[in-house]
């Protein structure tokens, strides 16, 4: 059979790339003589450029240091592709994961600006840039102001927008010919109960009590462009990021689907027999343009599988599922163990599912 696995990153365990090994792994030590195909996915967020540099071999990593969230220099990369293109991961340049502990007030994007002006002065003829896994509530702000925005201080004391005043694009950076795609999952509007600062703000250490000043933050930043709708879907994604991007003129393109569309997924499931998909956590979310409910559609007619570090929701649209976290409770007793060792346990659960093939 050809199998072709799919999985996004288990989010903060393993990549994209670790976690279809691992179960390729598993897979081909039950059925040796089946071909496998692996196409590691991502939503936009945390593992895009691996994702891409595993679709795109002769893809190049370019060195870049930048400004970290809170203000400390981060050594990253972004992704120059074949076709002139390049690859940023805002998870990469000012993301959480960058933290030891949330900033609520002080993080900000400008290191992702500056890893987007590194490539546009490398050449880029184009850009695609993943905005999942922000720190900070900062509108875009930090990145703008790294692109040329005039009037935001690209500072790390205190939060950039209590600081605006007035701003001037006219020294904003040009979009390259080939424009920009901004790869989200997230469909938010900037401002209101749906928002940045109401539904993220929490999840980057906004305490409730405070989601009310980060919104007026918010609000106060979209009054300075008002040609751009701060209720268009997608702007409140990555602290409003999303809408930061629209004011530069970018499109914001569903993450899962559009990263299938360019790594060309679709063409390799014509010849799929079985499609393995996967996450760290699936549930109730997943089925919102998350990558598992995307491969399984684009898989729709084939064997379809699941393997997640945990499943907290129905799994009606595949024909067959691995829980890590249950299998590490059959193994040795400690569903921890999923979390400390998941390439283990997705090994095994490649096992597994090759078995029910």
């Amino acid at each position: 059979m050809h199998v072709v696995i799919a999985p996004d990153s288990f989010k903060g365990t393993a990549t994209a790339a670790e976690v279809a090994t691992a179960i390729g792994e598993g897979w081909q030590s039950e059925r040796p003589d089946d071909a496998v195909t692996l196409m590691p996915m991502a939503d936009g967020g945390e593992g895009t450029l691996d994702a891409f540099a595993t679709a795109f071999p002769d893809a190049r990593r370019v060195p870049v240091t930048v400004t970290g969230p809170a203000g400390a220099p981060v050594d990253t990369a972004w992704l120059s592709l074949p076709d002139g293109r390049a690859v940023v991961e805002l998870a990469a340049t000012s993301g959480l994961p960058l933290l030891t502990a949330p900033e609520p007030d002080r993080a900000q994007t400008t290191g992702f600006g500056q890893a987007i002006a590194a490539a546009l002065d490398a050449g880029a003829t184009g850009l695609v840039l993943g905005i999942g896994g922000s720190a900070s509530t900062d509108g875009g702000a930090g990145m703008l102001g790294a692109l040329g925005l005039s009037g935001v201080a690209t500072t790390a004391t205190g939060s950039l927008l209590d600081d605006v005043a007035a701003v001037s694009a006219a020294g904003l950076r040009p979009l390259p010919p080939l424009g920009v795609t901004v790869l989200t999952d997230v469909t938010s509007p900037l401002l209101g109960p749906t928002g940045a600062a109401a539904v993220f703000g929490p999840q980057k250490g906004v305490a409730p009590d405070r989601v009310a000043v980060h919104e007026a933050r918010l609000e106060r930043w979209a009054g300075r462009f008002p040609t751009v709708d701060p209720i268009t879907p997608g702007a409140g994604a990555a602290g409003g990021a999303g809408f930061g991007l629209l004011v530069w003129g970018a499109t914001l393109a569903p993450g899962a689907a559009a990263v299938a569309t360019v790594l060309g997924l679709p063409a390799v499931l014509d010849t799929a027999d079985v499609v393995i998909t996967g996450e760290g956590r699936f549930d109730g979310q997943s089925a919102v343009g998350k990558v598992p409910s995307v491969v399984g559609s684009l898989a729709a007619g084939r064997r379809r599988m699941l393997v997640a570090g945990a499943i907290d929701a129905p799994i009606d649209d595949f024909d067959a599922a691995a829980s890590l976290t249950v299998i590490a409770t059959q193994t040795t007793g400690e569903p921890s163990d999923a979390l400390a060792d998941p390439l283990r346990f997705a090994r095994i659960a490649g096992q597994r599912l090759a078995v029910r093939a």
